[in-house]
């Protein structure tokens, strides 16, 4: 199993990515605990490779309490997978002459802010613990491809590519210590955040033409938890500081709207 024995925090791991990965990570052999904001969704029972932490991960204590209860029950923190973050357009995100000081602060906090806390806590644990160790990071293709028509998020852009420039910069200092930090950079992915996407028919009929492969569609979580756990495991030893876009080509496609 790719990842036995491995004992990984996953941050954001209630919905979406994040809960696919606690799925696929168990089954191949992790111990997890898992950070999300509520326990409503249908999540699956905490056991014996999973334990459960809620709370907000602006706030330090969040992770500071997930990496105790890791060293409690696991011994060590082998790994970190960041996915939580989200939209800031309830709060004023979108263009840069529409954009609003709450949107751009309250979207860095969402995205950067708590990329920066968890990579911070995670690193200082395996400094102390004086062994190797990987992060992965999620970002988004807009960080670096942005599509101008219907994705123009413009504070969310920004986010990204805080956390892309984050993890190279963090995984160049910290490759001495055998600590490896990539960053995986989705295109749209089927999670709850998708919805004003997946409900707007335009939208799919770009995505048809923008995530070329597999027919032109949405991706779905279980398009990214492999990589991720590939990233996380003895395999990928060797790599550090890359963004590896899983993106159904849409760094590569044109993309056609209609006006």
């Amino acid at each position: 199993m790719q990842l036995e024995q491995k004992n990984i925090i996953i941050a954001g791991g209630t919905s979406g990515i994040g809960l696919a990965a606690v799925k696929y990570f168990i089954e191949q052999g992790a111990n997890i605990v898992a950070i999300g904001k509520s326990n409503e969704n249908d999540l699956p029972h905490s056991n014996q490779q999973l334990q459960w932490i809620f709370g907000d991960l602006r706030k330090e204590e969040t992770i500071q309490h997930a990496i105790q209860v890791c060293i409690e029950h696991y011994k060590k923190i082998d790994g970190l997978l960041h996915v939580a973050g989200g939209s800031g357009r309830t709060f004023g995100d979108g263009p840069l002459h529409e954009l609003t000081e709450e949107g751009w602060e309250k979207t860095f906090q969402l995205n950067a802010t708590t990329t920066m806390l968890t990579n911070k806590a995670v690193l200082n644990v395996l400094l102390y613990q004086k062994s190797t160790g990987s992060i992965v990071n999620i970002a988004s293709v807009l960080a670096t491809h942005p599509s101008a028509h219907f994705f123009s998020t413009h504070s969310y852009a920004a986010s990204k590519a805080a956390i892309i420039g984050l993890s190279k910069s963090a995984a160049a200092y910290y490759a001495q210590q055998n600590i490896r930090i990539n960053v995986i950079s989705p295109g749209l992915v089927d999670t709850p955040m998708a919805a004003r996407a997946k409900g707007n028919e335009a939208i799919m009929d770009f995505i048809k033409t923008k995530q070329t492969l597999d027919g032109g569609r949405i991706s779905q979580p279980q398009d990214i938890v492999g990589m991720a756990a590939f990233l996380l495991s003895d395999q990928s030893k060797f790599i550090t500081g890359q963004e590896i876009l899983i993106d159904g080509g849409w760094a590569i496609s044109d993309g056609q709207f209609k006006s």
